[in-house]
């Protein structure tokens, strides 16, 4: 793996945002509401969970991780600051992030665990954000009418989770982990990523009374299921999780990744840089 940059966004969501950010579409909005919702607390466990793997790793492999865990803390960090100030506004317009909630409970149960339980946990989810990162930048026409802020903000986050999508992978196998015990952690995780996801969202939607309209079934439908929809793009990358002989390297997104930084170098400032 190259060395992972750290980039620091270049927006200030300090005016606020729309309750409908998403172009005016509720279910989208909240949609990606409830994703945000889960990044702090989640992505805190997945830099104390690598720090952890790498920590229980010998002297000469715990140096050659050192890079990609400094990128990799430097990238989640980073996400996880935006997302509490993204998160804070969703807050200040009344809605209840009970995902975060849950979260912290399911951590603080798998705290005590093996080191190689929480790095595949880790690697599972990321799994998740890379495939769903990879989609949403191969079809940005699925973020027409976002304010150029937050269309920056989701689109730098997928660069980054594409950049690092090997890193929990790699210290789990270094760890000695089984593809077995992956494949468990991912099935378990992938439950509870979807019932989190589908409960976050209702409850946006039901705070914003749009849960029972027709046309928030309709934007569903279309963006899950539709030509270029979440779904159809996501599930052969989510199943080949599965192999036994899988590695997130398989999915190559550095066209995608190198296309958008090119095209949005104003967008943002690499930490470190002069």
């Amino acid at each position: 793996m190259s060395a992972l940059t750290v980039r620091r966004l270049l927006i200030d969501l300090g005016d606020g945002f729309p309750r409908h950010w998403h172009g005016g579409d509720p279910f989208r909005s909240a949609l990606f509401d409830a994703l945000s919702m889960s990044f702090p607390v989640g992505e805190q466990f997945f830099i104390d969970s690598v720090k952890k793997g790498v920590a229980a790793l010998d002297a000469g492999t715990r140096e050659r991780f050192a890079d990609d865990l400094k990128g990799f803390v430097g990238q989640e960090a980073t996400h996880r600051h935006i997302h509490g100030i993204f998160n804070a506004q969703l807050e200040s317009q009344g809605y209840t992030n009970t995902w975060q909630e849950r979260a912290a409970r399911r951590i603080g149960y798998i705290a005590a665990l093996d080191a190689r339980h929480q790095v595949a946990i880790t690697a599972a989810y990321e799994h998740y954000t890379a495939i769903l990162a990879d989609w949403l930048l191969a079809n940005e026409a699925q973020m027409t009418g976002v304010d150029a802020r937050l269309k920056a903000m989701w689109l730098w986050h997928s660069v980054e989770e594409s950049e690092h999508k090997s890193v929990a992978f790699d210290v789990y196998q270094a760890l000695g982990g089984t593809p077995s015990w992956r494949i468990r952690w991912f099935l378990r995780c992938s439950f509870f990523f979807f019932t989190d996801l589908f409960r976050q969202t209702a409850r946006n939607l039901w705070h914003d009374g749009e849960l029972f309209r027709l046309r928030t079934l309709r934007s569903c439908l279309s963006f899950l299921f539709g030509r270029h929809g979440m779904v159809p793009h996501t599930i052969r990358p989510w199943r080949a999780y599965f192999r036994r002989d899988f590695h997130p390297s398989q999915l190559d997104s550095s066209p995608l990744t190198t296309a958008w930084l090119s095209r949005n170098g104003d967008a943002f400032k690499v930490v470190g840089a002069t």
